[in-house]
């Protein structure tokens, strides 16, 4: 699944294409993703000039004057800028023609993506409201998390990748940052310090704003906005390694599983 960084990278490569932009076609040609895309939504913004895009935790927001698209990109969901000349491929869903003549394209393969439209202020739909703080933001620190975390016996992991707490971290930088951090992703968030969680804040914003510098994390189905691939994964030093050996004092990695999510870890670095 696309994370932060991958959401990042797509939005830095199609959002110079969008605004100031006037939207002179809409085409739908399969309507069924995670939630049926608006009848409605062709007419609705065709004739639109967009305003603006920015990110909100995994989701796009493309601002037009009377409203927001929001897109999700679900499990295998890519948006990228292509000529009009270019082949529609069989799991391109969605084209949104510019008067420029590129065409932003919606590409899913399995369909768990969404299109969405919402009047007016985007900030009280029922997929926004409630987030947590960005990572990359001043409102995410380790005061937050150890303020957040009293009491709670859920599993560190867990409570980091829960998105009331805070967007965006999913399960690669979860596993990264832990290990950065030597925090144990199977322990309670509630016994953890106050000064490791100041390490683990700051390993999180350091590992997603590298991993959004080098176009986020290479995963099976993931492309950029620009149609290239992203090149953090040559960086990940535990996702995906179970059963190899630690960079740092060679024991062996084990992969466990947390929340229906595989977890890797070192038993000696990790405590």
């Amino acid at each position: 699944m696309p994370e932060l960084p991958e959401v990042e990278t797509t939005l830095r490569g199609i959002e110079p294409f969008l605004t100031g932009r006037k939207i002179e076609e809409v085409i739908v040609r399969n309507p069924h993703l995670r939630w049926p895309i608006p009848e409605n939504l062709p007419a609705i913004m065709e004739g639109q000039t967009v305003q603006g895009v920015c990110r909100r935790a995994k989701y796009l927001l493309i601002s037009l004057p009377g409203g927001t698209v929001i897109v999700h990109l679900g499990m295998s969901g890519n948006l990228r800028i292509v000529n009009r000349s270019s082949m529609i491929g069989k799991h391109d869903h969605v084209d949104i023609v510019l008067d420029d003549k590129k065409i932003l394209r919606y590409n899913d393969t399995r369909r768990f993506g969404c299109i969405l439209w919402k009047e007016e202020s985007v900030e009280p739909h029922k997929l926004l409201a409630g987030l947590g703080p960005e990572p990359l933001s001043d409102l995410f620190n380790g005061k937050l998390l150890f303020a957040r975390s009293r009491g709670r016996k859920v599993a560190v992991k867990n409570f980091v990748m829960d998105g009331k707490i805070v967007v965006g971290v999913g399960n690669i930088y979860a596993n990264e940052a832990l290990f950065a951090s030597g925090i144990r992703p199977d322990q309670e968030a509630g016994a953890i310090t106050l000064k490791r969680y100041q390490r683990l804040a700051m390993n999180i914003k350091e590992i997603l704003a590298i991993a959004i510098e080098q176009g986020g994390t290479t995963l099976r189905d993931f492309v950029g906005g620009d149609g290239k691939p992203g090149y953090f994964k040559q960086e990940l030093r535990v996702y995906g390694r179970g059963g190899e050996q630690c960079y740092y004092c060679n024991k062996v990695l084990v992969e466990i599983r947390l929340g229906q999510r595989t977890t890797v870890f070192c038993r000696k670095c990790q405590r």
